[in-house]
C-alpha cells in the first residue's frame, strides 16, 4: 500500500534539516510505540518532505502551505494503523517546521511489469552498515558499474528473505535484477555540478552511521513482485529509515484522483474521511 499524506502548514518559512528521514522516523516510530502488533515493523518506507522550498544556510526553507510526505508498506493493516495514530495529532514537527494532517491520497495496487523508469524521492543506500565498514559503507561506487547494480540487489534480496512472504521457489525467479541509471540525467548533472551521490546520516536507537546515498533516475528490470517490493518497501538497505524511496515516473497523482468517503479505518477521526483514492 502506498499513499500521499497531506500536511497544512502552520508556520511558513520555517527551516528544516537538509537531509530529516531519522527526523520523520523518529515521528513514525513514536506513533507506533504503545503498538503491541506493530511497534518495531521493519518493512515500511517513506519519502523526504515534499513542498516548495529555498536552500538556506541551516537547510531547507518551506515556503508552501501545504507539503506532503509519501509513505509505503508491505503491510496496508499497518500502514492504515500509522496513519490513524497520525490523524489523532493535532500537529507534528519535522525540525522547526509545525504541521497539521489535512488528507490522504492512496493509490490503487497494480501489477507492473518490467522495466519500470524510477524516480528516486529519497536516496538510495547500496551498503548495509550491519554488513560492511564504515569506509566501505562511504565509499562511491559508478552508477553505471556492475557493482553498483549488483550490491542493490544483494540489499533487496536480503530485506525481501526477511519478510518471509516468498518462498524458495519464487526466490529462485528472482535472478533478474538489474540496474540502469538515466545516462542523459547523469550526464547532465555532470556539466552543472549537482551531486547525486552524497553522505547521509542514518541512525540507529542512539548511533549515528555514515552512508553514501544516491539520488538518480534509473530503469529496474525486475520480476513483477520485485517491482511491488520496492515500491512499497524501497530499494537497497536502510529502507526502514525511509531510505531508498522510490515512485514510477510516469505516475500522476492529481490526474488519477478523485473524492472517496470511505475511510482506510474504522477508528479514523472525521478528518481522516477525506481520503483520495487513486484509480
Amino acid at each position: 500500500m502506498r499513499a500521499r499524506l497531506i500536511f497544512l502548514v502552520q508556520n511558513r518559512g520555517a527551516v528544516v534539516p537538509f537531509h530529516h528521514q531519522h527526523i520523520i522516523s523518529d515521528v513514525f516510530k513514536g506513533l507506533m510505540r504503545d503498538s503491541a502488533e506493530h511497534k518495531g515493523y521493519a518493512y515500511c518506507n517513506f519519502s523526504a518532505l515534499k513542498g516548495q522550498i529555498r536552500v538556506v544556510r541551516d537547510g531547507l526553507q518551506y515556503s508552501s502551505e501545504k507539503v506532503t510526505i509519501v509513505v509505503a508498506s508491505l503491510s496496508k493493516e499497518y500502514l492504515e494503523a500509522m496513519i490513524a495514530k497520525l490523524f489523532e495529532q493535532r500537529s507534528i514537527k519535522i525540525g522547526e517546521l509545525i504541521m497539521v494532517p489535512e488528507s490522504v491520497d492512496v493509490e490503487e495496487e497494480v501489477v507492473h511489469e518490467s522495466p519500470l523508469k524510477f524516480l528516486c524521492l529519497s536516496p538510495i543506500v547500496i551498503c548495509s552498515p550491519e554488513r560492511s565498514s564504515d569506509v566501505e559503507c562511504k565509499r562511491f561506487v559508478s552508477p553505471f558499474s556492475d557493482e553498483f547494480s549488483d550490491l542493490i540487489y544483494e540489499s533487496t534480496m536480503i530485506n525481501m528473505e526477511k519478510s518471509g512472504l516468498y518462498s524458495p521457489e519464487e526466490f529462485a525467479t528472482f535472478s533478474k535484477f538489474q540496474v540502469v541509471p538515466d545516462e542523459g540525467y547523469l550526464n547532465k548533472i555532470k556539466e552543472t555540478v549537482k551531486k547525486m551521490a552524497r553522505i547521509y546520516p542514518a541512525f540507529e536507537e542512539d548511533f549515528m552511521y555514515e552512508v553514501r546515498g544516491y539520488t538518480l533516475p534509473f530503469t529496474l528490470y525486475a520480476e513483477p513482485k520485485v517491482l511491488e517490493f520496492v515500491l512499497n518497501c524501497g530499494i537497497g538497505s536502510l529502507t526502514k529509515h525511509g531510505f531508498g524511496m522510490l515512485d514510477i515516473a510516469t505516475n500522476d497523482f492529481k490526474k488519477k484522483t478523485v473524492r472517496s468517503e470511505s475511510a482506510t479505518t474504522q477508528a479514523a477521526p472525521p478528518l481522516f474521511q477525506r481520503v483520495n483514492v487513486i484509480e
